[in-house]
């Protein structure tokens, strides 16, 4: 089982590594739901431990619907984080109907040529996901998919992940498991929908909040209940 975890800070990064994660979901704007983070983050990131560092490329919150000036934004971006030694990008783009825009998809993945590509929780607001992820999968640079099978937390659709992560099992293209997941629900999450990810963001801190630290005795406990779901 290979266990996401969101930072947001250097010292995120490292409890993380501390905790057995086995790799960094990177944002910033996390109330936001996620934002592209600055240059000087991602390079102390990427220099905090050896874990791999998915970096989000969000310009803003406002939809997943880009303007061309977000797009260019976008691939600057993409270009900056690529010389940082960040593994990969954390992208996703809509329509204004909601289905995938493949075109800005491809212009952001030609800029990423090289980098492991997440598509984030845009899939989310798409109402026919089975066919979202046959088209993700043309891709070979986007590895998975982070869903929570709609848009409320993740445990309450198991069955529609489970659906989803049989379809990218077929595809070659793994289902990234999140939201709202901690130690209370991950055991029986995962045991229902047989997820081969999973992304943690606040059930591994303090609280549960992202205003506290991330505890690495957290990620630790979770790896423990996991043990039976390789």
């Amino acid at each position: 089982m290979l266990i996401e975890v969101i930072a947001i800070r250097t010292e995120d990064v490292e409890a993380a590594a501390e905790g057995g994660a086995d790799r960094i979901e990177l944002v910033t704007g996390i109330v936001e739901g996620g934002l592209t983070p600055s240059l000087g983050l991602v390079e102390a990131a990427v220099n905090a431990s050896t874990l791999p560092v998915q970096v989000m490329v969000r310009p803003h919150s406002q939809s997943y619907c880009y303007s061309e000036s977000d797009m260019n934004i976008m691939l600057r971006d993409i270009e900056a984080i690529k010389e940082t030694g960040a593994t990969g990008i954390v992208i996703g783009m809509l329509t204004p109907s909601g289905e995938l825009d493949r075109a800005l998809l491809e212009r952001a993945l030609r800029a990423a040529e090289g980098l492991d590509v997440t598509f984030h929780r845009a899939f989310d607001e798409i109402e026919d996901q089975l066919t979202a992820l046959r088209q993700l999968a043309d891709y070979p640079s986007i590895s998975r998919v982070l869903t929570a099978g709609g848009l409320k937390p993740a445990p309450q659709s198991a069955e529609r992940i489970r659906a989803l992560r049989e379809a990218g099992d077929r595809l070659g293209i793994s289902i990234l498991g999140g939201y709202g997941l901690h130690a209370g629900n991950v055991g029986e999450f995962v045991g229902k929908t047989r997820v081969h990810e999973i992304h943690i963001g606040s059930g591994v801190r303090r609280n549960g909040s992202f205003m506290e630290e991330l505890l690495p005795s957290s990620i630790t406990e979770i790896r423990r209940l996991l043990h039976d779901h390789p």
